[in-house]
């Protein structure tokens, strides 16, 4: 099995700022990581700071949604920090709005945020994951699209529509770069300002996080995992068959931290 180390590379996570980018940015450098933490308030990302394993956590204060931004920052993460071994795409706007309080700018802006970004700093980690021919992506996810929630219009296809990148992302990479790894992961509802008073601690999910993303196995390629459990995708009748008469049963893979 194949695991990321602190030599190859720094870590960038979106979102750095609270939840569970803060909780896996500190678990990444308790792990002797270098992390760039990306986010809009520069005051939440010096808490992080504080927080992080002295001098492994360096902030970058970026708005995801502008392209020009992020391909300033991860310019200068290059430059500041070296190759770029892995990214963690955890940043989203949930701005809970009916649509009938959404306008068409209020909604993009929404989806400038939640795909767009998504696009916007994959398209730059690419730029060292191509050189080297290794990487690794991990998309934070929801199954949102499939069950949308009241006034989650925006949020709702904007996270769908990132499930789409990641498999196009995959579609016209993994022949040719076997070893750059890009999985979605859906953490589950969270005790943060995003999601639920009862939710799962951040710091919980960022176990199964962390241990998700430097996971550098190939296999993981197109998998998505739910909490600590991979999610089969559906099999068609013939394949079912196919199974019974082999005596094959596919099990869902763990996550172990």
């Amino acid at each position: 099995m194949t695991k990321l180390t602190p030599a190859d590379g720094i870590a960038v996570i979106t979102g750095a700022g609270s939840g569970l980018g803060r909780a896996m940015s500190l678990a990444l450098t308790r792990r002797g990581f270098a992390v760039a933490g990306l986010g809009r308030r520069r005051a939440a990302l010096e808490e992080t700071r504080a927080m992080s394993a002295p001098g492994r956590f360096h902030l970058y204060p970026t708005d995801i949604a502008a392209p020009a931004e992020v391909a300033r920052t991860f310019a200068r993460i290059r430059a500041e920090h070296g190759r770029i071994a892995l990214l963690v795409n955890n940043a989203a706007a949930y701005p809970r709005r009916d649509i009938l309080n959404e306008n068409a700018e209020s909604f993009m802006a929404t989806v400038a945020t939640n795909l767009g970004g998504t696009v916007a700093c994959c398209r730059a980690a690419l730029e060292d994951m191509v050189e080297t021919g290794r990487g690794r992506i991990l998309n934070v996810a929801t199954f949102a699209d499939l069950a949308p929630l009241p006034a989650s219009s925006a949020y709702s296809v904007s996270k769908g529509a990132a499930r789409i990148f990641t498999r196009a992302l995959i579609a016209d990479l993994s022949d040719r770069f076997p070893d750059i790894v890009i999985t979605d992961w859906m953490p589950g509802m969270l005790r943060t300002q995003m999601g639920i008073p009862d939710g799962l601690p951040p710091e919980q999910a960022a176990l199964w996080g962390v241990a998700l993303a430097l996971d550098a196995d190939p296999a993981l390629t197109g998998a998505t995992f739910e909490m600590d459990r991979e999610i089969l995708p559906p099999r068609g009748g013939r394949d079912r068959l196919k199974d019974l008469l082999r005596l094959r049963r596919r099990r869902p893979r763990r996550i172990v931290p």
